[in-house]
């Protein structure tokens, strides 16, 4: 059996040059495989005549603790490891492998499990309570879920980066050289003559998965010399190359621990500010977001992949918790002091911002990571009075632009 103490997640960005990393803090992870097939049926016969297979559709939801990171941000966004903002229009056409490295309770090695080309559906960012720690959720999408075992049981990643001198044919040898501790490449059952599952040249900041040919602008593989030629190079390009092989590169492991990074942030360490048009300020008891990405990912007639993805819409919903001051949700909304002497739904402001910065501890000197959620149009009350306790109130905001950030003055 496998425990999850041995399914060892990495997250792989399809566009930039930034490296795979470990999936760190990880709380749960969900996969949901539609496969999509159809009974055939007809008038004058009794039973099925066939299947017709379709696209599959996979869902994966990931939990993870907040820990003041934002390297698993960038990796979703396809963005450099060192950048410091994200937009949520970022998430749009980045795209993502996910790998699980799997070690039964005997320390056998079992397998990989493949996720490849996995877009951003959607993330939350939960803080429950005064008590809680800070939680992220994430979903999600492609089409394809592979088991990668017995012969093909490591998934292995390489990366080739042209010198100043190297154009034309360009050649690596797998196992010689630089890549001398990088297993043999092995045959795709599936696909006679297929070692290299793929490779992704980024030329100028323009990431392009090449075809195996002859031709300029595309990768050879030549398996009795593990020899793989980039045809057409250019200084500067990089190229990033997947196969699978019965080991793993020679000195290093699938998933480094990561001892270095907090391992989990309360909710005392975290300050929350709403900001009304009027620019004021209050704290918050909890607030929970939700953002959904309207996946527009393109089929065409005579393809069995998807061609293009992107997002038609963006939408942003929060939900607050009671407010501690004395001042109440709506003349927070309404943008007035505790001393105006109306509030009327009809002229709440529709250009609220909500501000998260989360620091290392609740001493807040050291700020970790924050998220703006501004253009805010309030779209819900409600009340709760229960018998001998405190009134509630919470509030529903909608919007569609945000800001992830490890600087605290993009906040």
């Amino acid at each position: 059996m496998i425990h999850s103490s041995n399914w060892k997640p990495k997250v792989f960005p399809y566009k930039g040059t930034a490296n795979p990393t470990e999936i760190d803090r990880l709380q749960d992870m969900t996969g949901s495989v539609t496969i999509n097939r159809t009974k055939i049926e007809e008038i004058g016969r009794s039973g099925i005549v066939d299947w017709r297979v379709g696209i599959p559709a996979v869902s994966l939801t990931l939990r993870q603790l907040e820990y003041g990171s934002i390297e698993f941000w960038n990796q979703l966004a396809n963005k450099s490891l060192s950048n410091t903002d994200i937009n949520l229009t970022d998430f749009k056409t980045s795209m993502v492998d996910i790998a699980g490295y799997k070690t039964d309770d005997d320390d056998t090695f079992k397998g990989t499990v493949w996720y490849p080309k996995f877009r951003l559906s959607g993330f939350g960012i939960s803080i429950g309570d005064p008590d809680s720690l800070i939680e992220r959720s994430f979903t999600l999408v492609g089409e394809d879920e592979i088991q990668w075992q017995g012969d093909n049981k490591y998934l292995i990643y390489l990366t080739k980066t042209c010198g100043s001198g190297e154009s034309g044919d360009v050649s690596i040898t797998i196992g010689s050289g630089d890549y001398s501790n990088y297993p043999a490449p092995v045959e795709d059952p599936d696909n006679s003559g297929t070692y290299i599952l793929r490779v992704l040249r980024v030329r100028s900041g323009t990431t392009t998965e090449l075809t195996s040919s002859s031709s300029s602008g595309q990768y050879e593989y030549d398996d009795s010399t593990q020899t793989l030629t980039f045809h057409g190079a250019q200084p500067d390009d990089v190229y990033k190359v997947y196969y699978t092989a019965s080991s793993y590169i020679t000195g290093e492991s699938p998933f480094t621990a990561n001892d270095s990074d907090l391992a989990g942030i309360s909710a005392d360490s975290c300050s929350i500010y709403l900001v009304s048009a009027s620019n004021y300020v209050y704290r918050l008891q909890n607030v929970a977001i939700d953002v959904t990405l309207d996946r527009f990912d393109v089929k065409e007639i005579g393809n069995d992949e998807v061609v293009a993805r992107g997002a038609r819409d963006i939408t942003v919903t929060v939900t607050l918790g009671r407010i501690l001051e004395q001042l109440t949700p709506e003349e927070v909304l309404r943008g007035v002091s505790s001393s105006y002497g109306k509030i009327d739904i009809r002229k709440f402001s529709d250009d609220i911002s909500l501000i998260v910065k989360i620091y290392s501890d609740a001493d807040k000197d050291t700020f970790k990571i924050g998220y703006k959620f501004t253009d805010l149009a309030p779209t819900g009350l409600d009340a709760g009075v229960p018998l001998n306790d405190y009134i509630t109130r919470g509030v529903t905001l909608t919007g569609e632009e945000a800001t992830i950030t490890n600087d605290e003055s993009s906040l």
